[in-house]
């Protein structure tokens, strides 16, 4: 039996998932006097205990049940998109905190695809600030593109990677602008943390706690609140009342059915399981699925295309030496009238360890590298530099997370996610492709391998002000149901060309400021109009 402090009792608020927003949100409205239950699905680790530098044995970090895929080109699911555990995609991600741009809020406007957020750069900036105040964000002297040119927090990661100034150098040598990457990593001392001595397993998880996760931040400090946080509980359904209203949510923890009340739900658990939760709770009254009126629950989701171009050099640049992105550049980040794309990216200098780069190899634009060619590689492995694409791609509404007839252990329909790219991601990820080419070879390498790959999934639940159109308004509140909240990347509009932590969590940092002004008002049993 799971022991529980509000077994029994009705709490104010529920979060599912314990990732980048559930650790705001349950810290935020802990803290505010709110009782709050979080359930996560999976463990509640310890890293000097529970991490290892390893990367086979640490891929269980990532979301490892089976989930069925589908399209022209179908995603691979796990630990490059995807956190179990407490904490959740923070505690193996790499910790590259950028901040979206304005023109990531007005892609409809500006180049007549996607659609508009319902709010723009200006509603965000000061959550921006606050989140990386409170983590300590490091970061260059001046970052050159976008509204916010820093100072950071905290000072610039230093010395770089030899990675890094390989792409650095490449980049000047063609005159595009680079800079050292803002990372949620310490580059000093802060609140009992050490700072980054660039072990390098940033993806493993880190050990020396000198990397931020909600696992090492917000969760203490909302169980230091009052917050019960409760580890390896599947939430099942959500539980909804006569009169309309979410009353809470069963969950599955070694076997048993529990039963969580609580006056407010909020869903934090990803791209994936949030659609497929708000799906699988379909009933008489919400026979479509949860928040589903508009139809768009699971629809339109995102990732950023991912490829990876290796290049070998005839010095040593050693792929494992210090944290795996420590300068990037955005000059490609806006739309240029000479493409024949809309939209851009942003390019990284990414650093890979033995494994990833092995497996990396498997899949191998132009066919795997196998045999002899294989073993090659691997034994020059420390003579190959890496850049790394984040590359927007457009929403559709054929990319989307639906339930398949296939049951998994909790009796529930696996989620069966379906991704195929358009035309416009395609032509964006060839001028990509070749750019990094560019850059390697300006830096004295030859490229070599070319893989695909994807990173950062977004979208399924959609923010936006007509019900009809989209499932939560701009604060994650679902049109439909005024007690049930929605609050991760599931409610990005558009994937934007940057890492999309900073924006998740910031985003939740103004969801959990509307949540408890509305408390103080009572104004919980008014429709969702914001």
């Amino acid at each position: 039996m799971i022991q529980r402090k509000y077994a029994d009792e009705e709490v104010d608020v529920v979060i599912v998932g314990a990732g980048a927003a559930g650790g705001v949100l349950a810290k935020e409205l802990s803290e505010a006097g709110m009782s709050v239950v979080v359930l996560e699905a999976g463990p509640f680790r310890d890293p000097q205990k529970d991490f290892a530098s390893d990367e086979l044995s640490m891929k269980n970090l990532g979301w490892q049940d089976t989930r069925i895929v589908d399209g022209s080109d179908p995603l691979e699911m796990g630990h490059n998109n995807s956190g179990r555990g407490i904490g959740g995609g923070t505690v193996h991600f790499t910790a590259v905190f950028l901040r979206f741009h304005q023109a990531d809020f007005k892609a409809k406007s500006m180049d007549g695809v996607g659609d508009d957020w319902p709010i723009d750069y200006t509603d965000l900036e000061p959550y921006y600030s606050r989140i990386e105040k409170e983590i300590a964000v490091s970061g260059p002297k001046h970052f050159p593109w976008g509204n916010y040119h820093g100072p950071y927090p905290y000072p610039e990661r230093e010395p770089l990677s030899p990675n890094a100034y390989m792409f650095m150098n490449g980049c000047e040598k063609l005159g595009i602008r680079s800079s050292v990457a803002p990372l949620a990593i310490l580059s000093a001392p802060f609140e009992g943390r050490p700072p980054c001595i660039n072990r390098g397993f940033c993806n493993q998880g880190c050990m020396p706690d000198a990397k931020f996760s909600t696992l090492i931040v917000h969760i203490p400090k909302a169980i230091q609140a009052g917050a019960e946080v409760l580890a390896d509980c599947m939430v099942t359904q959500v539980l909804m009342g006569k009169d309309g209203r979410a009353k809470g949510v069963t969950f599955v923890h070694d076997g048993i059915t529990y039963e969580q009340k609580a006056k407010l739900v909020i869903l934090s658990a990803f791209v994936v399981e949030t659609p497929r939760l708000l799906l699988n709770s379909a009933n008489a009254q919400f026979s479509n699925g949860l928040a589903n009126r508009s139809g768009m629950v699971g629809k339109s989701i995102m990732v950023h295309s991912s490829q990876d171009v290796y290049a070998k050099f005839k010095e040593e640049i050693r792929l494992y030496k210090g944290t795996p992105v420590l300068a990037t550049t955005q000059d490609f980040y806006r739309t240029n009238p000479n493409h024949d794309f809309v939209r851009g990216y942003t390019l990284h200098a990414h650093g890979a360890r033995p494994v990833g780069f092995g497996s990396g190899l498997s899949k191998a634009q132009g066919g795997p590298i196998w045999g002899d060619r294989f073993r090659e590689a691997m034994l020059d492995y420390n003579y190959y530099g890496r850049i790394t694409l984040v590359g927007e791609v457009l929403p559709s509404e054929a990319n989307r997370v639906t339930l398949s007839d296939e049951k998994d252990e909790y009796g529930l329909p696996r989620a069966k996610v379906s991704f195929s790219y358009g035309d416009n991601d395609r032509k964006l990820i060839d001028h990509a492709v070749g750019t990094m080419s560019s850059i390697l070879e300006a830096a004295g390498g030859e490229v070599e391998f070319v893989i695909p790959d994807t990173a950062h999934m977004m979208g399924g639940c959609r923010m936006g002000k007509d019900p009809e159109t989209s499932v939560v308004n701009s604060y994650g509140q679902t049109h439909d149901i005024p007690n049930l909240f929605i609050c991760d990347a599931s409610i990005f509009v558009t994937s934007g060309a940057g890492n999309p932590t900073n924006t998740v969590m910031s985003l939740a940092l103004r969801t959990a400021d509307y949540i408890k002004e509305k408390a103080k008002k009572l104004e919980w049993a008014t429709a969702a109009s914001v």
